[in-house]
This record gives C-alpha cells, sequence and structure tokens, in this order.
C-alpha cells in the first residue's frame, strides 16, 4: 500500500497520520537512495573541513556576520534597494508570498513571456511560484538536473541542496521513460544527464525571462552570490534579457567582501567539495550584450529583485526561533542526521522545507506550527550542532516546535507525559523492582503499554536494578574500606546519581567509584536528581526548566567546595555542557558548570596529560590485550568534545580498537521504544549492527563499549553480545 503514496499526498505534516505514512513510504520505497547520498555527502564533508585550517574561525565568523546582518535587516533591505535602483535594477519588497507571486506574474505578463527558465531556488518553492505562472498559461522549465526530474515526477524536494536524492539511477530512468517518447537506454548517470540535458538546451533558447534564487546578497555593492555543479545558473542568469532574483531577506548581508567566507563553507559543508563547480558573483543589471537568441527583439537587459518576509520579519521577533534566520541552506544537517539518513525529506520534512532546520522555517513561513510536525523526528543527538557552519542550536529549535505543540494539545500529550516524567516510575517501581520488571515483560503489560503510552511490544522494558545506585554506595562505604593510598596530587571529585544509572544502571556508578579508589582519585557520591533530559527530549521546556534550575544550584555548591563532578551517562552531561545554557539562563554559572563536569574516562585521560595520575599497564589484568574491541561514541559525547576519549584512551593500553561511523545509534533515549517510530528506529540502528557484524567476523573475541544508556540497547536488541560502558571494562581490566 505505502508504495503506491505519491510524495505530495503526504507532504503536509500537520496530520499524525501523514507523518507516519511518510516514514513508511520513505523506508519501503527511498531509504537505500538516501542512506547512500547523503551518507556520501557527510563523509565526503568530514574529509573537506580536515583541509580547511581554520574552519572553527570561519564558522565564528559567519556565525557573527549572519547575527548583525538579521538584527541590521530593515536597513540594509534600504541600503540594498537604494543600490541595486542606482545601477537601473528594481527591487520589490514583498511582504506575503501572494505579494511576491503576483510581481513576478506580472513582469512575466508585461514581457509576454511564453517560456520561463528557472535555477534552483527553494525559496520559490516556498512561495509556490510554478503554479502561479503555469495557471497563467506560462511554461516554467526547471533548468537544475535534480529539479527537472521533480518537475517531472510533481514531487517536492526531498533535501535542500540536492532535492531529487530520494531517487536512484534506476527509478529516475522509469521516470524518463514512462514521461517521455524514446529509446535510448538511459542506464547510466552519463546517459541520463545527456538526455535532460537536450530538453533543457531548447528551453534556454527559446526562454523568456530567467529566475534565479541568490545564496547570498551584499547590501553594499548589491552583489549576487550563486553557487552552482552545473552551469544553468549562468545561462538562467545571462541569457534571456529579463532576470528575476527571488531572494528571502535573510539571505542580505552587509559586505560584498565577506562572501569569500561563506564561498569557503558552503560547498564543504554541503557536499564535501572544496569549491563549487562554479561560483556566480554577478552585479545586475549586467552589463552584456542582448543575444535575443528565441527571437525577439529586446533592446535591454532588465533586472528584479524580489525580496520574500513571508513571515520571517516575525521570526526575527520571536526568541526561539530567530536563529533559524541564520541558516545558509549548505545541507550539513541533514546529511549527518541519522533519521534524514533514513527517510530524507518526504518523511523528515513538509511540503518545501526538510530536515532538521526545515520545522522551524516550515513554521516561520507558514503562520502554522502544526505544519511542523515533523520536528518530531529530531531526537536531539544533537551531530547537527558542531557541522553546522553557522552553529545553529537545531535541536532546540525543534525541541521550541515539540513544546508549542504539547501546549497546544497537537501532540501525544499522555505519551510525552510519561517519559518526561520516567524519574517518578523509576523511583515507584525499585521500591519492589523484582516484581516491576515482571510485571512490565508479561506481554499483556506491553500490549496495555503500546496502546496506552506507545510503547512498543516488540521493544524489551529496561529493568530496574534491584537496589539502586545511592543504596549500594552507602552499603559499599559501610563495609568496604578503602585499600588505595589517595593520590593528593588529583582534585575530589563527586560522581552524579543520574536517573538512569540510579535506577536502571547502577552497577556502572559502582564500576566509576571502584575504578577511581583503585586509581587513589578521592570520589563520593551525590544525591540523585533529576537533570530534566527526559523532560526535554519531549518537548517539555519548562519542566526541564525547573528541573535544570534545581540541579544547577546544587552543582554549583559542589563546585564551590572544590569538586569536580563525573558523570557517567553521556546524555546527562551534554545536558550539563551543552543544554542548560538555555534552560538556566545564567551565563556565568552554566560556565562554571561546563568547566567542572567530565565523562569518567575524560577525567582520567585529563589527569594523566596533566601528570598527576598514571596506570601501570603491567597491572592490567592479562588475556585482554589480544582482543580487539569496538567503540560506539555517543552521539552528544561527540557533540560536547567527548566521544573520541575512550578509543583514545584504551588504545594508549595497547588495545587494537575499532570505531564506529554511526552518528548516531538510532534508540535516542525513548525515541526507539515509541510504536511510531520504532521501525526507523532500527533502521538507523542498522548501519551500526552491520558494522559491529563485520568486525565480529574479523574478531569473535570482540569486545564492545558503548557508554549511553540507550546505546546499549540499541546494540542488545540487534546482537546477543554483551556491551560494556568504557568505564566497566576498565574496572575489569585492573580488577
Amino acid at each position: 500500500m505505502s508504495n503506491e503514496i505519491h510524495p505530495r499526498e503526504v507532504a503536509n505534516k500537520s496530520s499524525k497520520e501523514n507523518l507516519h505514512k511518510a516514514i513508511t513510504m520513505a523506508l519501503e520505497v527511498e531509504n537505500e537512495a538516501i542512506r547512500h547520498n547523503t551518507q556520501t555527502f557527510n563523509t565526503n564533508r568530514y574529509t573537506a573541513i580536515k583541509n580547511l585550517d581554520d574552519y572553527e574561525l570561519l564558522k565564528d565568523s559567519a556565525r557573527q556576520i549572519k547575527e548583525y546582518s538579521i538584527e541590521h535587516l530593515p536597513e540594509l533591505i534600504e541600503t540594498l534597494t537604494k543600490t541595486i535602483g542606482n545601477r537601473g535594477g528594481k527591487v520589490f519588497f514583498a511582504k506575503t508570498k501572494k505579494e511576491a507571486t503576483d510581481y513576478i506574474k506580472n513582469v512575466c505578463k508585461q514581457h509576454s513571456a511564453k517560456m520561463i527558465v528557472k535555477a534552483k531556488s527553494i525559496t520559490s518553492e516556498e512561495i509556490g511560484l510554478n503554479n502561479v505562472l503555469e495557471d497563467e498559461g506560462i511554461e516554467v522549465a526547471e533548468t537544475d538536473l535534480a529539479e527537472f526530474i521533480l518537475q517531472v515526477s510533481k514531487e517536492q524536494p526531498s533535501h535542500i541542496i540536492a532535492p531529487a536524492i530520494h531517487r536512484s539511477r534506476e527509478r529516475i530512468s522509469e521516470l524518463f521513460k514512462e514521461h517521455f517518447d524514446t529509446a535510448k537506454k538511459l542506464d547510466t548517470g552519463e546517459e541520463l544527464t545527456e538526455f535532460a540535458r537536450d530538453i533543457l538546451r531548447q528551453k534556454f533558447l527559446s526562454a523568456d525571462v530567467g529566475i534565479s534564487g541568490a545564496n547570498l546578497i551584499a547590501a553594499d555593492k548589491g552583489t549576487i552570490l550563486l553557487v552552482e555543479s552545473e552551469g544553468n545558473i549562468r545561462l538562467v542568469t545571462q541569457l534571456p534579457a529579463v532576470h528575476i532574483a527571488v531572494a528571502g531577506i535573510e539571505k542580505i548581508i552587509p559586505h560584498k567582501k565577506d562572501f569569500g567566507i561563506f564561498i569557503e563553507l558552503l560547498a564543504r559543508s554541503g557536499t564535501g567539495q572544496p569549491l563549487t563547480s562554479y561560483t556566480n558573483i554577478l552585479e545586475p543589471s549586467l552589463e552584456l550584450p542582448v543575444l535575443n537568441l528565441n527571437g525577439r527583439d529586446d533592446k535591454e537587459r532588465e533586472f528584479h529583485l524580489v525580496l520574500i518576509d513571508n513571515g520571517r520579519m516575525q521570526m526575527r521577533d520571536d526568541d526561539d526561533l530567530k536563529e533559524a534566520l541564520y541558516c545558509v541552506r549548505c545541507s550539513a544537517c541533514m546529511n549527518v542526521c541519522a533519521n534524514f539518513q533514513a527517510v530524507g525529506g518526504h518523511a523528515f520534512g513538509g511540503e518545501c522545507y526538510t530536515g532538521g532546520i526545515g520545522g522551524a522555517w516550515t513554521v516561520g513561513t507558514t503562520g502554522k506550527l502544526e505544519n511542523g510536525r515533523f520536528a518530531e523526528l529530531c531526537t536531539g543527538c544533537s551531530r547537527c550542532i558542531p557541522n553546522c557552519p553557522v552553529r545553529i542550536d537545531i535541536p532546540n529549535l525543534n525541541t521550541t516546535i515539540k513544546n508549542r505543540l504539547f501546549k497546544a494539545g497537537q501532540s501525544a500529550s499522555f505519551q510525552k507525559t510519561f517519559f518526561a516524567n520516567f524519574s517518578l516510575l523509576a523511583k515507584a517501581a525499585t521500591l519492589v523492582p523484582q516484581l516491576s520488571n515482571w510485571i512490565s515483560n508479561l506481554s499483556f503489560s506491553r500490549v496495555i503499554m503500546e496502546k496506552t503510552i506507545g510503547f512498543d511490544k516488540r521493544r524489551l522494558v529496561p529493568p530496574f536494578a534491584n537496589k539502586t545506585l545511592v543504596r549500594q554506595y552507602q552499603e559499599y562505604r559501610n563495609t568496604v574500606l578503602l585499600k588505595n593510598k589517595i593520590n593528593k596530587a588529583v582534585p575530589n571529585t563527586i560522581l552524579f546519581a543520574d536517573v538512569f544509572t540510579n535506577y536502571n544502571n547502577p552497577e556502572i556508578g559502582m564500576s566509576v567509584i571502584k575504578v577511581f579508589e583503585k586509581l587513589g582519585i578521592p570520589i563520593t557520591l551525590s544525591k540523585s536528581f533529576e537533570d530534566g533530559r527526559a523532560a526535554q527530549s519531549q518537548g517539555l521546556v519548562e519542566s526541564a526548566e525547573k528541573s535544570a534550575i534545581k540541579v544547577s544550584a546544587y552543582l554549583e555548591k559542589i563546585i564551590n567546595t572544590g569538586n569536580e563532578i563525573i558523570v557517567a551517562e553521556p546524555s546527562v552531561l551534554a545536558m550539563f555542557r551543552n543544554d542548560y545554557k538555555k534552560l538556566i539562563k545564567n551565563e556565568k554559572l552554566f560556565s562554571k558548570i561546563t568547566q567542572h563536569t567530565f565523562d569518567p574516562l575524560e577525567f582520567i585521560s585529563i589527569m594523566i596529560n596533566n601528570r598527576k595520575l598514571a596506570i601501570d599497564k603491567s597491572k592490567i589484568k592479562t588475556g585482554f590485550h589480544n582482543t580487539g574491541l569496538f567503540y560506539h561514541g555517543h552521539c552528544q559525547m561527540k557533540t560536547i568534545g567527548a566521544g573520541y576519549i575512550a578509543p583514545e584512551f584504551f588504545k594508549e593500553l595497547g588495545f587494537n580498537v575499532t570505531t564506529s561511523v554511526a552518528e548516531c545509534c538510532g534508540m535516542a533515549g525513548s525515541f526507539g521504544y515509541k510504536k511510531e517510530y520504532y521501525e526507523l528506529s532500527k533502521n538507523v540502528g542498522a548501519d551500526l549492527i552491520q558494522q559491529i557484524q563485520k568486525t565480529i567476523r574479523l574478531n569473535k573475541d570482540l569486545i564492545v563499549l558503548a557508554s549511553g544508556t540507550s546505546c546499549r540497547e540499541q546494540i542488545k536488541d540487534g546482537l546477543n553480545v554483551k556491551v560494556y560502558h568504557p568505564i566497566g571494562f576498565l574496572e575489569e581490566l585492573l580488577s
């Protein structure tokens, strides 16, 4: 049934049904092509940025320019309008998409245009330009190859720079043979390109008007930057006598000289190229001869710039959504996103905008909150943040949408409330843990859970510990004397008793305690707190804020008394070092917390590097060094810069470590337990599972390490192997 669904049928995600249908359709029909193409872009991007020495400085500069531009947008619009006007061009400011399409339609009619050639422009998709022109009897030819494919298939874009990324070569060949009378084989990429080029060449030669978008526009010189890979933009902007550029007002920056910063970043971030094949820097109206290849008798060139608001000024005034306006439309966030790699923009997207950044743009430009429902596919893994060339906190944008949907009663309120308050359930369950575990895994119970809270019955319910970490620690302190001498060169530490470690994984917390004591590091245990992670993941921002404020005050007291804080659960450490910035709204306190919270191996490594600690390799348990290790880095750990400490640590101890290349395990906390996302979660996790299986075939004694609770659950669900937390494995080595 799902393969009969046309992407346009489920493009509008205002209904939950459409979102779920789109996920199924994408997994069954489009998954293989999307995964291959996005992962290729992503791999190439990693390679490209390694060769850019000042990458972080360029990102800082780009961010500052965009922040300034959006802050001073009214003045920049005025400057740009005067600059282009002084050169004989015309600038039209369109408050709404109708104003924009009416203006463009009228320009085309004034010139008796019959044929329009168009370069790729997501903004023109936003305003529905093609339909408006076609309703007037004007033919519109999309000249970008991917857009040409979509025009034939009548599909919406599935990706912001590669809009037909969801179609394999075979499916494109079938499409062309179905819609065109041709005897050509069309088996290869070259044959498909040649076929499309021959059709489009005739369109170019007969075009009356050319319509393009704009990557950036400099207000001081009225200069337009257009980057491309096919050369069609040059033809669109130079062959017809009339050129209309369509751009959102957020594309304006102050100075032409700053184009270089964005040129360095755009191609590398999007496709992994050092530079796009064609980089066009135009200052229209162009002083070029009018060619009139279409037989017209146009005497001079004419340029129109249509600047579009369509909700952008309202986004600018929205403290939560404003950051989306910094987007430079590079697609790095989509290519790095594990969920997007699985389903692409026909599921993780709306009628125009796609991916993690697409939710805010959809809500902002349509004015309809429910249209941004696909923001639910953002798990908050945060891999997009460090890979965005302007450092947009995309997960926070999507948390905002989830929060507003929840408040408006537009989301699964009972389900979200349940998962957001997991700590209350855990506290009650651990009063009678054996009974709780028995009941929760009865077939009948799992059916009831699926029907009431959407907990997929195919998932095992994570067991609650017989004794919490807090209780085990108290018993340990009452019965075990300190055997190792305290190393006075290292600071005192306190292990934070987060919800997951306290109630579900106390053995990991005890591993931290025992390893630190073996190494002479003084350590105690904190009180157990709800840190806000569960509520944050469901979009219940106010609840997360309350927890964050309470915990941050407690952490401050600990830090002020000379303690460093150790956090075993990566998602909680990421809360402290990333999410708390917005939740506690206290920059000074947030900075203090980020400087004094550590992953266990991160802290040990710092002490070793600072020559305050050493591990005697001769005392490591024998029999392990011939055993290879496979390490999967937690997504949020990678974002905060601690994701690759564990493999480096064990390499220093002499181990051969294979590191996962998967961006995310697909479980993402509660996401993978939800019935509506189970298939997507498993599909994302398949990459990781296959990598581990491949490594096991080369080494049957392989030991698997993963620091995240949900990562370990996903791996155990897919493979019958034991999965260690890195600190748990280190404890075994030192036993």
